[in-house]
């Protein structure tokens, strides 16, 4: 791990060296897993502690850095993707839980499994897709939950989700129904609750090898420790931006490789390729443009104006359109080569399908632009 001292002689920032070493480990440890994770729905848990290790997941935590520093997440986040994104939608995953316990009014939580969240000690996903369709008049609230001594007893059946296993936790809202009057509140749950339990069944065209399990809860008590917001809707607003503009490390780390597979093809079929509408230079330029845009709308994750949530859909719609842009330009950059069983290409354009229809996926997010104009 490069220690904070030995990055200062050198003139770097500790946020770009945590960069730098996470692509390095990837790099190293991603090409030989990459086809086992896709083909084997194989979870490269060792990978992502690797990455909690260098600090992967903690830049951008509030109180626990000493800057909230969510570039540096998204750019982490990135250098996976370039290999796989799988590993980087874990990494994704990994990097909410993280943001919701920080962002939480709940000390508890912050100083007893936060740091080890932090550090990928415990892994971790969030449960936030359908309530965020819920908030969006998409579908309803799929977690029920009831007010007791202590807590809250929860039931609900969620189909989808991600970087779970018996020792992990997710971030849930659920539904309080107190005598007519609702409100959503917030918590973060341990797979290991009672009554609590993981299915496996169903495959994926990509990303298999993200542990994504179906959760039933059957009166799951969840104990007002766990607690992060009660009710939801301030909170809500203050972790929405961050937990959108995040997703674009995903986008990006796959955009790049897609360029890099368009770039390989030059020699051997340039001189056909070179008729194709889309060229690398031209991706390359979008995203620089796409970079900058998120790196500065994450500079402020907690701003309130109307204006500046706008733009952070905006941003990350343009991040999964162009997402799948770049990997059909790709397959066409690589031709048969790309088509087969194990090519890289055609990997990647199932890949980049996940980053249109992952929630806020691509209809989602045009909705709400649409909502935003009445």
């Amino acid at each position: 791990m490069l220690d904070t001292q030995t990055l200062e002689r050198s003139g770097k920032k500790p946020e770009t060296g945590v960069v730098e070493a996470v692509r390095a480990a990837s790099s190293r440890e991603l090409p030989s897993l990459v086809h086992k994770i896709d083909a084997e729905g194989y979870y490269p848990e060792s990978v992502m502690r690797e990455f909690g290790r260098l600090g992967a997941f903690a830049h951008h935590l509030p109180s626990y850095s000493e800057s909230v520093d969510l570039n540096a997440a998204i750019n982490a986040m990135a250098a996976a993707g370039e290999y796989c994104l799988s590993t980087s939608f874990c990494v994704w995953c990994q990097d909410a839980l993280g943001w919701y316990i920080y962002n939480s009014d709940n000390k508890a939580l912050k100083t007893g499994i936060g740091p080890q969240v932090a550090r990928g000690e415990f892994l971790g996903g969030t449960a936030l897709s359908n309530p965020m369709k819920t908030f969006f008049g998409i579908e309803p609230m799929r977690l029920k939950g009831k007010r007791v001594d202590g807590g809250y007893v929860v039931k609900g059946l969620l189909p989808y989700v991600s970087n779970l296993g018996d020792d992990h936790y997710f971030g849930a809202i659920f539904e309080v129904d107190e005598g007519g009057t609702k409100r959503n509140v917030m918590a973060i749950v341990p797979c290991a609750a009672e009554g609590l339990s993981l299915a496996d069944n169903t495959k994926f065209v990509a990303l298999d090898g993200t542990r994504t399990f179906a959760v039933q809860m059957r009166d799951v008590i969840i104990t007002d420790s766990w607690i992060v917001a009660d009710p939801v809707d301030e909170y809500i607003k203050r972790i929405r931006a961050g937990f959108v503009l995040l997703q674009a490390g995903m986008a990006f780390g796959l955009i790049r490789d897609c360029i890099r597979l368009m770039e390989q093809t030059k020699t051997s079929l340039g001189h056909v390729n070179k008729y194709l509408d889309v060229q690398p230079e031209m991706l390359a330029e979008q995203l620089a443009g796409m970079e900058t845009a998120v790196a500065q709308l994450a500079a402020t994750p907690f701003e309130t104006d109307p204006g500046y949530w706008r733009a952070v859909i905006e941003a990350r719609l343009a991040a999964g359109d162009a997402t799948v842009a770049a990997a059909h330009a790709a397959m066409l950059h690589c031709g048969a080569r790309g088509y087969v069983t194990n090519g890289a290409a055609q990997r990647r354009l199932r890949e980049a399908y996940f980053v249109a229809i992952v929630t806020p996926a691509t209809k989602q997010l045009r909705k709400m632009l649409a909502d935003m104009s009445h």
